[in-house]
């Protein structure tokens, strides 16, 4: 007989091959469950929603080397034109405590709508970015994320440092002028802790209570360039970045407030 002839019943073998098929498509289906039978109907009711990176993408780590300080990178495929662009994006990371996470709102005079930030992932999940056009039709992509305990993360020891900074902003460019007319990349960075209000303090082993930037306002010239609401998925000292596009010389204006009702506001010249 030969010995690599070992005669076995082809039934079981396909059976359990069904099964291990069944058990994939099973955990696919787990990756969107919060989202199928309750986020979506939270956020967007019944409307559709066409996926794919036709509009819209969004990059992400598969594996989180931090969970607290996971990069995302949303990066717009059309133009803003005037009669045709992105008004919205909303950031939705299905299995955090709070799901929303940040809501970006654009209008042409912003030249992309391409947005990067670091944020907080709580437990392997989806992450989301949710597209409307001024038209008012919805496009989505997702990227897996695999992370653990980033909303838990401890706050450090330097808390009261942190607290001493609050609220001090500044603008990064990539180049020492402006482009005139151009879509010009800026970086906002925000001193600020962002508590999410599962952190315990390594000194006083309490869990503070949240503390988060929950608005912030990007403008120039008196012209909105970028508004977003965010939550506590958004990483300590907030660092936005995103593009505007100026036709003279002017001032890029930015405001923030807290869920404390603290306001603090930074003005930068600009010189085409």
């Amino acid at each position: 007989m030969n010995p690599f002839r070992v005669p076995r019943p082809v039934f079981p073998v396909l059976f359990g091959l069904g099964l291990i098929l069944a058990g994939t498509v099973q955990a696919a289906g787990e990756e969107d469950l919060a989202w199928n039978t309750r986020l979506k109907q939270q956020f967007y009711g019944d409307r559709p929603i066409e996926e794919g990176t036709q509009v819209v993408e969004l990059t992400a780590p598969y594996r989180a080397e931090d969970p607290a300080l996971v990069p995302l990178q949303i990066t717009s495929k059309i133009p803003q034109a005037q009669d045709h662009y992105i008004k919205n994006i909303t950031l939705v990371i299905d299995n955090n405590p709070v799901p929303f996470s940040a809501s970006f709102d654009f209008t042409p005079e912003s030249g992309k709508a391409d947005v990067a930030l670091r944020a907080r992932v709580n437990a392997y999940t989806n992450v989301r970015a949710i597209a409307e056009t001024n038209d008012g039709k919805l496009y989505m992509n997702k990227a897996f994320v695999k992370a653990s305990g980033g909303c838990s993360a401890p706050i450090g020891t330097d808390l009261e440092a942190a607290m001493a900074r609050l609220g001090k902003m500044k603008f990064k460019f990539d180049g020492d002028k402006a482009a005139l007319g151009q879509a010009n990349p800026v970086q906002l960075l925000i001193s600020h802790p962002n508590i999410s209000g599962m952190q315990m303090d390594q000194i006083s082993r309490l869990v503070k209570p949240a503390h988060f930037v929950d608005e912030v306002k990007v403008s120039f010239d008196g012209k909105p360039v970028l508004t977003a609401k965010t939550d506590i998925a958004v990483s300590a000292d907030p660092n936005f970045r995103f593009y505007f596009v100026p036709d003279k010389a002017g001032e890029l204006k930015a405001e923030i407030k807290d869920n404390l009702g603290n306001h603090f506001t930074q003005t930068q010249a600009v010189t085409p």
